[in-house]
């Protein structure tokens, strides 16, 4: 149990990120209404504020089911580990089964009596003690009654029961479309204390799953929807931007870059505790400067963690080997961890919280991803601006050091989507850039952004060879570089320029 502000007694649901969204659970004695339109987790939810009561707080719960019939129901929540079956023999759980029979087709236009029903939830609750409740779902009877004045009258005598029970309840209501009516009827959200909303949204081809607390009556409440995914062993977790607190350390400690000249840039190397953008085009030398990230870390005896969404395992490896760096030698050492993963095999969401919990796992120094602009493809502009802030978040409060790698849409130049999404919440912005010259293309790399510390202001040339990223003088007789229209000026005008500016 967790006390709010206001003074009203909230019961912790143990869904991860659902009680931060709430300020401390669902209120206590009192019904909750989940409503979602078809496959917006409305079962997984019900099911988990149950097992989670019996895992995390030894509170015993009953689940009665309008649709489905028990033994599903056991058999699909299976497979997020949750064993009903033996939770049902040690009276923990208890179902109150109400599915419907394949005879039953009986239309009721006078009068309903719900009296059997609640009679029988109430010896369920007695049996084992029940602090928690689930009706799933109210759609599956109220569809039986023709009159929707009789749907109240029974909404509100199922609510009146309820709370005479001293449980706290969460009953489930489907509705038809993602924004439209809260509920089938109408007129469930007015009769329950509080609404909570599931969706399932497809937007440019993808799915995003968000929840919302619609009403909280007598408390206050995160407003907004929130991102949330279905785990396949942990049942839902919720992704709340608004948990987030700018609270982290903040350090002086620097660490190399991997690239002595790269660290004289930056006015002697990374901060410790920092989040790095390397924006270039593709081929520019962003990769690279991952390699020699992790190969600066794991040199220094840090835990290094790569998550790589472009390229595979052997090819990362192979190219390592071609810059004089021993990936699996690293590896072996327990220095370097690297996961390859293709970024359409699942949504931010799922990335988010895989990452989450390597990052938890291996608990390195340096996290390094390249790059972010895969991970573009598979979410929303909204869904992707969350999963990186959410990440970059997750990093620093862990005051770990992170380098994350953008494609630039252009090969010489312009900023890219992620950049505009992280510039502003990263501490140091690495531009790598092509720079033509009299039919040459040539590398440029400048330090655009460094917070929090003097950086070196120039575009300096970078070459690549079998031994890796060699950073040399700036270029001189060239402007426009960033912009991507390099202008090349004489030696006269150059001379002119600096006469001007020194005068």
């Amino acid at each position: 149990m967790s006390e709010n502000p206001l003074g009203l007694p909230k019961l912790l649901t143990g869904i991860p990120g659902f009680d931060s969204i709430t300020n401390g659970g669902l209120p206590m004695n009192r019904t909750t209404l989940l409503s979602g339109t078809a496959g917006s987790a409305k079962t997984v939810f019900g099911s988990q504020f149950l097992a989670s009561g019996i895992e995390q707080f030894d509170q015993a719960g009953v689940f009665v089911t309008f649709e489905e019939p028990p033994a599903d129901i056991r058999r699909n929540m299976m497979s997020f580990g949750w064993d009903i079956a033996a939770w049902e023999a040690a009276g923990k759980w208890a179902f109150v089964d109400v599915s419907p029979q394949l005879s039953d087709e009986t239309v009721i236009a006078g009068e309903y009596d719900l009296g059997a029903l609640l009679a029988r939830i109430e010896n369920a609750v007695n049996r084992v003690g029940a602090q928690r409740v689930v009706m799933d779902s109210l759609g599956a009877v109220f569809t039986q009654i023709a009159q929707s004045k009789i749907v109240r009258n029974e909404m509100l005598r199922i609510t009146t029961a309820l709370k005479k029970l001293g449980v706290t309840a969460l009953l489930t209501a489907e509705r038809t479309e993602e924004f439209g009516g809260i509920a089938r009827y109408g007129i469930e959200e007015f009769v329950t204390d509080n609404v909570v909303v599931l969706r399932n949204v497809l937007e440019d081809e993808k799915r995003r799953r968000t929840i919302e607390i619609l009403k909280f009556r007598g408390t206050d409440h995160q407003k907004g929807e929130y991102p949330f995914t279905i785990h396949p062993r942990e049942g839902i977790i919720v992704l709340p931007l608004s948990a987030l607190e700018l609270k982290q350390q903040s350090t002086d400690l620097r660490i190399t870059s991997g690239n002595q000249v790269l660290d004289d840039m930056c006015g002697g190397g990374f901060f410790r505790d920092s989040v790095i953008l390397v924006s270039g085009a593709t081929g520019t030398g962003k990769t690279l400067t991952v390699t020699q990230f992790i190969s600066g870390g794991a040199l220094n005896g840090e835990r290094c963690l790569l998550f790589a969404f472009e390229e595979s395992r052997e090819q990362l490896f192979r190219n390592a080997r071609g810059w004089g760096l021993d990936f699996h030698k690293l590896e072996e050492s327990g220095h370097l961890r690297v996961i390859c993963t293709y970024p359409e095999v699942a949504g931010l969401e799922d990335h988010l919280v895989s990452m989450k919990a390597e990052i938890g796992a291996f608990k390195p120094n340096r996290v390094a991803v390249d790059s972010l602009s895969a991970l573009e493809r598979v979410g929303s502009i909204k869904g992707f601006r969350e999963f990186v802030i959410g990440l970059t978040s997750f990093i620093k409060h862990h005051e770990m050091a992170g380098l994350f790698t953008a494609t630039t849409p252009t090969l010489l130049g312009g900023a890219s989507v992620t950049e505009a999404h992280i510039s502003t919440i990263t501490d140091s912005i690495l531009l790598l850039r092509y720079v033509e010259m009299y039919g040459v293309m040539r590398r440029g790399m400048t330090v655009l952004k460094m917070r929090g510390s003097m950086h070196d202001k120039e575009i300096r040339e970078v070459s690549i060879d079998s031994t890796g990223m060699h950073i040399g003088s700036a270029f001189r007789n060239v402007s426009g570089i960033l912009a991507g229209v390099p202008v090349h000026a004489s030696e006269r005008e150059i001379a002119r320029l600096n006469d001007l500016f020194d005068s």
